[in-house]
């Protein structure tokens, strides 16, 4: 994998509906003489006249939208996609085009009463400090509706962890990248708005795939004090393959093929153990008379907040499962 790539992918901001920096960034790496367009929705698709297996990964992140600014020029905000209200508290952040820093700020515990002290603030009570005097001042430099992410972070730690913003889902996009460049005839899909819909299931109703398969990140909840089904996956595991979640029940026959085809071929693969969370597949399997679609998860320490951390090993099986089931579904009759 790619280190200095994936670096330099989850450090761009691309809330969902706002993904130019990262297309952008992945247009100018793509292979030599690979076909690609831009669809209406914001879809980066390549190689579309061959289009028997469609592979996906989505570039927006989470992240919060500005909505007003006080008369003290402290900005509010909503999330953008399913944000943690508590992964948020003292963050530091990037607002609207410009990257303007700001810290995502709370009351003061002294001013706090009762159970206040222990329970999380509400949405209204939070806010974006950029340091202005009042709101004239904010004004100058921020619009309403301008989009903010969260600071990059890229860290590498203990034994092939890695902690850093958006990694759901510019992980995946590298893998599919990497995936291009052994093999540039693939037909790839980087999705835009995922964590607000989805527009890749438009993607899917253009291209008209036999198959598809969904390569994303996915929630491991393998921390102290969780036990059994409730750890969903665990980093080390290898790739994670669901056999459902909340918008796609996938063809088990796909399921069971592709955990077959790990088990053959010595990669480490796992499902969820849990019903949780959902991907570009509900979009995708729908379109025009259906599509069997396959999904493939990293698995995912802290989803949806400013430090997600993942295990080089499981994205390696995850590429190592794709181009294996690329193969696979590409050669069916």
């Amino acid at each position: 994998m790619n280190l200095r790539w994936l670096e330099e992918l989850c450090a761009l901001p691309g809330i969902s509906g706002r993904e130019n920096a990262a297309r952008d960034w992945l247009i100018a790496h793509l292979p030599e003489r690979v076909g690609w367009h831009v669809d209406p929705l914001g879809s980066l698709i390549v190689n579309k006249e061959c289009p028997k297996v469609m592979l996906c990964a989505h570039m927006d992140e989470v992240g919060m939208i500005v909505t007003h600014v006080t008369q003290e020029g402290l900005l509010h905000y909503a999330h953008v996609g399913g944000v943690e209200r508590a992964a948020t508290l003292g963050r530091q952040v990037f607002v609207g085009a410009g990257r303007l820093p700001g810290v995502v700020g709370l009351a003061p515990v002294h001013l706090l009463e009762g159970d206040e002290k222990t329970r999380y603030p509400k949405q209204e009570a939070l806010y974006i400090d950029i340091g202005a005097e009042n709101r004239e001042e904010a004004l100058r430099h921020v619009r309403l509706g301008d989009g903010v992410t969260f600071a990059p972070g890229f860290t590498r730690f203990g034994d092939g962890f890695i902690k850093a913003k958006a990694l759901d889902d510019r992980l995946g996009c590298l893998i599919l990248l990497e995936l291009l460049h052994a093999h540039p005839e693939m037909c790839a899909v980087f999705s835009a708005r995922e964590e607000t819909g989805g527009a890749a299931g438009a993607a899917a109703f253009a291209l008209e795939p036999e198959a598809a398969i969904v390569v994303e990140t996915t929630t491991a909840a393998d921390l102290p004090g969780i036990d059994g089904a409730q750890r969903v996956c665990a980093l080390g595991g290898g790739a994670v393959v669901p056999f459902m979640d909340r918008g796609t029940m996938y063809p088990f026959d796909l399921y069971e093929l592709a955990m077959e085809t790990a088990k053959r071929h010595g990669v480490p693969a796992q499902t969820k153990t849990m019903v949780a969370g959902a991907t570009d597949a509900r979009g995708i399997h729908t379109a025009r008379g259906g599509v069997p679609t396959l999904g493939l998860a990293t698995p995912c320490r802290n989803l949806h907040s400013p430090c997600l951390v993942v295990k080089e090993s499981d994205a390696d099986a995850v590429y190592a499962l794709a181009e294996l089931m690329w193969e696979e579904l590409s050669n069916r009759d």
